[in-house]
């Protein structure tokens, strides 16, 4: 008598190319996309969630609703001074520091003797960060023996009409500016190499059509490096925007809150006040702020920005 057979097994089907490539693709992703989830994705949901609680990180997570927001937009006085600073700030810091980068970087394009050692010079500023440079740099505005100051006063500006810098609300945002646009020189780079890739043939057509070195700029130049002149105005602004660590470490906000910027403010309420469902809701409305800029910014860049191809 013979015994019944047994059905096949199954044959183990064998992943083809494309389903091999996309496996060792996300197994080299996997590090960057595991800390995204755990770092960055994760405590995003986690502090949306805390905005609508009185969570004070020791012992309250109570549900509130919309409670932080609306005390925020209606009963915060200090909220609405540190959004005022921060715009402040974005509007002078940004447009000056474009205009630092690209000044600079026209400056580098030009066939002169010891570029090399000035390109390095101007790069120092992106090298030399940290609390060292802005020690540096509240000896600089120093009222009585800083640098700024001892220059006005040989110019011939009287001693009672020197500007006080960061103990004087009227100055210490000023001079907060100026320090950006020293920080802003390092960003040439990115202006130099769009500068690089402008055909040479098109200023020979403008020389040509008698067309003045200040024309050839408007109408040569700034329409072709116009992507990158975008792209620093986009990250320009979403940096002004979360400016602070300096203001901590020189004024403390400081005088009269003249420097309260928002982020300072963000992390005064969160970790010296512990009011972190409070300041989670502050993040969250920055966060808005800024998308709706960058937004506006996208819509209006259809008016301005040539890309290759573009140019008319």
């Amino acid at each position: 008598m013979s015994r019944a057979s047994s059905p096949p097994l199954p044959r183990r089907q064998s992943l083809n190319g494309r389903q091999r490539e996309a496996l060792w693709g996300y197994l080299f992703i996997a590090p960057w996309l595991i800390g995204f989830l755990c770092f960055v994705l994760g405590p995003m949901l986690f502090s949306l969630y805390a905005s609508f609680t009185n969570y004070d990180i020791t012992s309250r997570f109570d549900w509130v609703g919309v409670r932080n927001y609306v005390q925020l937009l209606t009963q915060d006085s200090r909220f609405w001074k540190a959004l005022s600073n921060t715009a402040y700030y974005a509007v002078f810091a940004v447009p000056l520091g474009i205009a630092t980068g690209l000044l600079i970087a026209l400056l580098l394009n030009q066939e002169v003797r010891g570029q090399r050692l000035f390109r390095t010079i101007f790069f120092l500023p992106k090298v030399l960060t940290g609390v060292a440079v802005l020690l540096l740099w509240l000896w600089v505005f120093n009222p009585q023996v800083g640098l700024i100051n001892t220059a006005l006063y040989r110019l011939g500006v009287n001693e009672n009409n020197l500007p006080l810098w960061f103990s004087d609300p009227a100055w210490s945002k000023p001079a907060l500016i100026i320090m950006s646009m020293w920080a802003a020189a390092g960003g040439f780079m990115f202006y130099l190499a769009a500068l690089k890739g402008v055909p040479r043939d098109l200023y020979e057509s403008a020389q040509i059509d008698g067309a003045s070195p200040w024309r050839q700029f408007w109408a040569v130049t700034v329409p072709l490096i116009s992507p990158v002149i975008f792209f620093k105005l986009i990250t320009g602004i979403s940096g002004a925007m979360q400016f602070w660590s300096e203001s901590l470490i020189l004024t403390k906000g400081g005088p009269s809150d003249s420097t309260l910027f928002y982020g300072l403010y963000i992390w005064q309420t969160a970790f010296t006040d512990l009011r972190m469902g409070y300041a989670s809701a502050m993040a969250w409305i920055l966060l808005l702020i800024t998308l709706a800029i960058t937004g506006l910014q996208l819509w209006f860049s259809r008016r301005w920005v040539h890309y290759e191809g573009e140019v008319r």
